[in-house]
């Protein structure tokens, strides 16, 4: 790839993200470490509050506990409203994704300003309204606040079993009071607790077509020597999010050993093999060309482009930018920008640097099409922009419509989707052409160091496990295993409850699964070529991307044996998005796995004398 042309992506890249950064920079944000800096640019500020001063609390979102995506507004559920009527906050994209919708409370929270037993409402509720906290109690709902920027939950209510002379009932209660434990530190809020009175729960079982209901709160304040900048620290030791760092590091270190023997085995045999291939096909015997067999056989044939190579470079393309992208996220999280509960940062992240890296896909799609001779540019920067997108948007609208039946906060409201169309049309198209202009006029050549001849050679007949299918199993099964114990931590924290926070941990395995990847990939290549199968193109690509298989076949195992969701929404949630996320695994590590074997094939065959 021609330098010139990355400069100019690079330069385009920069000078989009500088804009975005300058627009959600603090204006007042002093000289800090990393890490505070970070997160005040991704939309962190420093509230400070008079004694007495109103600091809202908002409602994010109610749901049950057990599907973490079937989420609903607050006021979904017939609580109090505040007597001013209900307001909404504005939001980011980011938090839209994230399912949040802030609205006002009813509960007066003035800074430093103790509360007993206020009453909000009194209220008598019917068989309907009964009929709708019976539900949410019976299915485990929560509701999710934020009180200056942090997080705080609390469940809806109470079930309870009786047995009764071997008959067994169900009562359900709902919490009608709310206990808040606050804690400060000078002029700044540090710390937020909620719990629920028992003793003030009413009873609400089958049966109950009537009720009169007492909403109340109580606050408390305390202070407390935490600081303002340390004060997420406490929600990396949540109940909910046990981190037990003794795994992950027993993870790792299995996962070194592992990678370590197997690799080293195969590097062994690799160069052994290699070496006496080196040396006897270096010697000038005239009798070679009648002896010759394995791998240098099919060096006419070896760098004849693949079938369907408009759709290739495509894949490579797409892959190679979701491995920016990647890279970008992890830089992004070590400094510190996802911190937990930061609600909607790590989406709004890849929203923006999705569409500031499809320079990158134009770019190395138009570049490896026009080097294996293509013709049909445009219609390459075209199937660069939408195979990942395209079938993203798809499945967006099938289960965004499910959300809109739900009358869920996880569908996204028209305005937002409006804008992610924007976004796509007016920043990720116009670089993904951009940069497929730049590939088209680049002079690179393919640099094959064989010349391949103008009738491709027939692939000898093979047994069946060196077909595509089981090579792929083999491929992506060493990979797989070395990220399966740190998998779990993922799926609890994308599908659960939890919170990922070790981001330094998940680098190190991302980079022992590329080098995995790049490995088995290179290993296989050379087995495929010397049984004189020179069709290793696709073949090398689907290997490395098998990976992606795996993860979705876990995906599985996961919804079954180690989660407890349930229902239409939450399950068509988990498989359709986590299909699109295996998928972009499988382009990105596909991608690694062919740019591995291709630097091997042209490593080897430079290497001996071929004409």
């Amino acid at each position: 790839m021609g330098q010139k042309q990355w400069a100019w992506c690079a330069l385009g890249c920069l000078l989009a993200a500088s804009a975005i950064s300058s627009a959600a920079s603090i204006s007042d944000v002093q000289e800090q470490e990393l890490q505070v800096t970070a997160r005040h640019l991704l939309g962190g500020s420093d509230h400070k509050y008079k004694q007495g001063e109103e600091v809202p609390l908002w409602a994010s979102k109610v749901g049950p506990f057990t599907n973490p995506s079937e989420t609903y507004e607050y006021f979904s559920l017939p609580y109090c409203p505040p007597s001013g009527g209900v307001k909404w906050k504005t939001l980011g994209i980011g938090e839209v994704v994230d399912a949040n919708r802030m609205a006002s409370t009813p509960y007066a929270l003035h800074f430093q300003t103790a509360r007993k037993d206020v009453v909000i409402c009194e209220k008598t509720m019917g068989e309907a309204d009964l009929n709708m906290f019976r539900k949410a109690v019976q299915g485990d709902w929560y509701f999710q606040m934020y009180y200056d920027d942090l997080p705080v939950w609390g469940f809806i209510g109470k079930m309870e079993k009786i047995i009764v002379q071997s008959v067994s009932s169900f009562k359900f209660y709902l919490f009608t009071h709310i206990d808040f434990d606050i804690k400060y530190n000078g002029d700044r809020v540090i710390e937020i607790n909620v719990s629920t009175d028992p003793q003030q729960a009413i009873d609400i079982s089958d049966g109950v077509i009537e009720q009169k209901v007492k909403f109340s709160y109580s606050v408390r304040w305390t202070q407390t020597a935490t600081t303002y900048e340390k004060r997420l620290s406490r929600y990396e030791r949540f109940p909910l999010n046990p981190v037990h760092l003794e795994i992950h590091w027993f993870s790792i270190i299995n996962s070194c050993v592992t990678v370590l023997l197997l690799t080293g085995f195969l590097a062994t045999i690799l160069m052994r093999v290699l070496k006496a291939d080196f040396i006897k096909f270096s010697r000038d015997d005239p009798g070679m060309d009648e002896e010759e067999s394995g791998w240098k056989y099919v060096h006419g044939d070896v760098f004849r482009f693949p079938p369907n190579k408009n759709l290739f470079c495509a894949f490579v393309g797409t892959g190679t930018q979701i491995f920016y992208l990647s890279l970008f996220i992890f830089a992004m999280a070590l400094v510190g920008a996802f911190y937990p509960y930061n609600r909607g940062a790590l989406y709004t992240a890849l929203i923006v640097l999705y569409a500031l890296t499809a320079s990158i896909a134009g770019y190395v799609a138009a570049s490896y099409y026009k080097q294996m001779d293509g013709e049909l540019w445009v219609r390459n920067i075209l199937l660069t922009c939408f195979i990942f997108c395209g079938p993203f948007f798809g499945v967006f609208a099938v289960l965004n419509t499910v959300a809109i039946a739900y009358r869920s906060t996880a569908a996204l409201p028209f305005g937002t989707i409006v804008v992610i169309i924007i976004i796509w049309g007016l920043v990720t198209i116009p670089l993904t052409v951009f940069g497929g202009i730049a590939g088209k006029n680049n002079r690179a050549d393919f640099l094959a160091p064989c010349r391949t001849n103008k009738y491709p050679r027939e692939v000898p007949q093979l047994p069946w496990y060196r077909s595509a299918i089981p090579q792929m199993l083999m491929a992506g099964f060493l990979p797989f295993s070395a990220i399966y114990v740190e998998l779990y931590y993922i799926f609890a924290s994308v599908w659960g409850h939890k919170v990922y926070i070790i981001w330094s941990i998940l680098f190190i395995v991302y980079i022992i699964l590329i080098i995995v990847t790049s490995f088995i990939t290179i290993a296989l290549t050379y087995f495929q070529l010397a049984v004189e199968d020179h069709q290793w193109w696709w073949r090398s690509f689907l290997c490395g991307g098998s990976t992606g298989v795996f993860v979705y076949g876990y995906c599985f195992y996961y919804y079954v044996a180690r989660s407890d969701m349930s229902g239409l929404m939450q399950t068509s949630f988990f498989f359709g998005y986590m299909a699109m996320a295996c998928f972009g695994f499988f382009l990105m590590l596909g991608t690694i796995g062919w740019r591995s074997s291709l630097l091997f094939v042209r490593h080897i065959y430079k290497a001996i004398k071929c004409e």
